[in-house]
């Protein structure tokens, strides 16, 4: 399945480090030409750059954009449409705050919806009509096993997954008939991780390891027992091949899927 997506071009949101990062660099290894976007200084969006076209990319620009704000967002589609028609769009930045209700206050609640699903919605509203002129697009939300069930002191997190998965679907049969097997259609897709390695997470890992007096592996186990019965991580670079390949022409009938990689987390 290499170099399926050559002559391709992926907007990745979020993705100059964690998840974001590694699936960018799948796209890459599969020849896309990657709008690398996040926020980060001029070193490190030439270092997610230069990281982009060691992976394969024959080309990574990094475009800067607001989330937050729509006009930014449609700015950010229409310059990184300029540059390159947008074939894959990867809806990944993401922001969390763990809270109560009670606790949680206005600005919270505004600035993860406002990232998490309202930006998703002003990306998609951009690039899927362009997409369906074209009869091939793949557009991939990251979404949660909280988009799936819940967890205490999150509701703002699990609002918006939870609305994330649910505009997915949406989208996805408001384009499922667009272009054909051959051109390989429009998708809209979650990809739903729970406990993933990445560096967000290490603080809790280590805070868990001190308590059961052990290393980092019964940090980890300790960590995961509550919800994720395989007791191990996901790695970020799993998640980058899943998502590169939903992008395959192939792939044109799997569309408002939400695929779950939690190690058995929500088949409780």
């Amino acid at each position: 399945m290499s170099g399926h997506l050559k002559g391709r071009t992926a907007l990745v949101t979020g993705s100059v480090q964690g998840i974001g990062l590694a699936i960018a660099k799948a796209l890459a290894e599969a020849g896309a030409r990657i709008a690398v976007h996040g926020l980060a200084d001029e070193k490190e969006q030439a270092a997610a750059c230069e990281a982009m076209v060691s992976a394969g990319a024959p080309e990574a620009k990094f475009f800067a954009g607001d989330l937050r704000d729509p006009a930014a967002i449609g700015t950010l589609v229409r310059a990184v449409e300029a540059w390159g028609p947008i074939d894959v769009l990867v809806n990944n930045a993401g922001v969390q705050k763990t809270v109560s209700i009670e606790e949680a206050d206005a600005a919270t609640w505004d600035a993860v919806i406002a990232v998490n699903l309202s930006a998703a919605f002003h990306t998609m509203h951009h690039a899927l009509p362009l997409m369906a002129r074209r009869e091939f697009g793949r557009v991939i939300n990251i979404a949660s096993v909280h988009g799936l069930v819940a967890s205490k002191h999150k509701a703002p997190y699990v609002a918006s997954k939870f609305g994330l998965v649910g505009m997915s679907k949406v989208a996805a049969l408001e384009y499922a008939a667009v272009g054909s097997a051959e051109t390989g259609g429009v998708t809209v897709n979650c990809i739903c991780p729970g406990w993933t390695e990445t560096a967000l997470i290490e603080p809790q890992i280590q805070a868990r390891a001190q308590e059961h007096g052990g290393g980092r592996e019964a940090g980890v186990k300790a960590l995961l027992s509550e919800k994720q019965p395989s007791l191990r991580m996901s790695d970020p670079s799993e998640i980058g091949a899943l998502a590169a390949w939903l992008c395959h022409r192939t792939a044109h009938n799997i569309t408002g899927a939400s695929i779950p990689v939690d190690g058995g987390w929500t088949s409780q």
